[in-house]
């Protein structure tokens, strides 16, 4: 076997105690989920509070709507996050075991549903309360990358989510039967990709620095901009990661060892693959759509 990284002894419990038979634990997966709200929501208060970043300096909501906001926001991620993989992923097991559905404990979300979901409940939550719709779009998606960093890093301090077998230097030998499980020759370790380091780095990190650079530029008084690009960075990043990624197993089968979601001879794409296109098309007219909107300079 080719040079390769251990795993390092990461516990996906930060600590658990025992009381009345009950297991409690904090999981880096939900310390995760709550620093990311608790960080994007004093990102977006940030940006309100400056009016001058803004179109004709009006923000699209007062700080304490952000509150509210919040809770539907927190909905849409979980409801639709949980549809998604159903309907994505195992349609047909959830169709045979519908009362599992609810049962978001057992693992099982999906971005694109978490994403589609929250676009649902901000339209509510704006069309109730007569808030545009896309300068507060703009503010969900500069305060969406430092989840999607903290996520993904949960991800591999979990060992989930791992890539495919590699040879490369920085292949990490991730732990557990189905990550070792390569087809290798017996007594050697499988290395694969850490995909989920990848992710963080593309969809967190870089998106997010981008996406603050072009704040920094007066972006936000370009409606869309900030959801254009933030839509069109995540899937590109998405849809290159997805070359490195395991295969999703339902998909897999001999004929289609890649697990591609939708192929012919073997060419194609995977599940994720085919639902970040409509991202990226979507994010590239926002982007076109803001651009041609400019706001004209001004003249002395």
């Amino acid at each position: 076997m080719l040079a390769a990284i251990p795993f390092p002894p990461l516990s996906p419990e930060i600590f658990a105690i025992d009381l009345f038979g009950f297991h409690l634990a904090l999981r880096w997966y939900a310390l995760a989920y709550i620093a990311g709200i608790i960080i994007g929501w004093r990102l977006a208060v940030i940006t309100v509070k400056r009016a001058a970043l803004w179109r004709d300096d009006q923000p699209p909501m007062q700080p304490k709507q952000i509150e509210d906001l919040l809770t539907w926001i927190i909905l849409g991620v979980i409801i639709g996050g949980r549809l998604g993989y159903v309907l994505f992923y195992q349609p047909g097991y959830y169709l045979a075991n519908p009362h599992e559905i609810p049962m978001i404990w057992s693992g099982g979300m999906a971005f694109h549903g978490g994403f589609l979901g929250t676009v649902i409940a901000a339209w509510i939550f704006c069309a109730r309360n007569k808030i545009a719709k896309l300068p507060t779009a703009d503010m969900l998606a500069l305060a969406t990358p430092v989840g999607l960093l903290f996520g993904r890093l949960a991800n591999f301090i979990n060992a989930e989510l791992w890539g495919r077998a590699t040879e490369v230097p920085w292949g990490v030998i991730f732990p557990g039967a189905a990550a070792q499980d390569c087809g290798q020759a017996v007594g050697e370790l499988c290395a694969r990709h850490p995909s989920q380091l990848y992710e963080a780095g593309l969809e967190g990190l870089l998106l997010g620095l981008v996406i603050l650079v072009l704040i920094r530029r007066g972006a936000l008084k370009m409606p869309g901009l900030i959801l254009g690009t933030f839509l069109t960075g995540y899937g590109l990043a998405r849809f290159i990661v997805e070359f490195f990624r395991q295969p999703d197993a339902q998909f897999q089968s001999p004929g289609n060892p890649l697990g591609l979601a939708f192929h012919i001879d073997g060419f194609g794409l995977t599940m994720g693959q085919t639902l970040t296109i409509p991202m990226i098309a979507i994010g590239v007219y926002f982007i076109l759509r803001a651009l041609r909107q400019r706001p004209a300079p001004a003249t002395a």
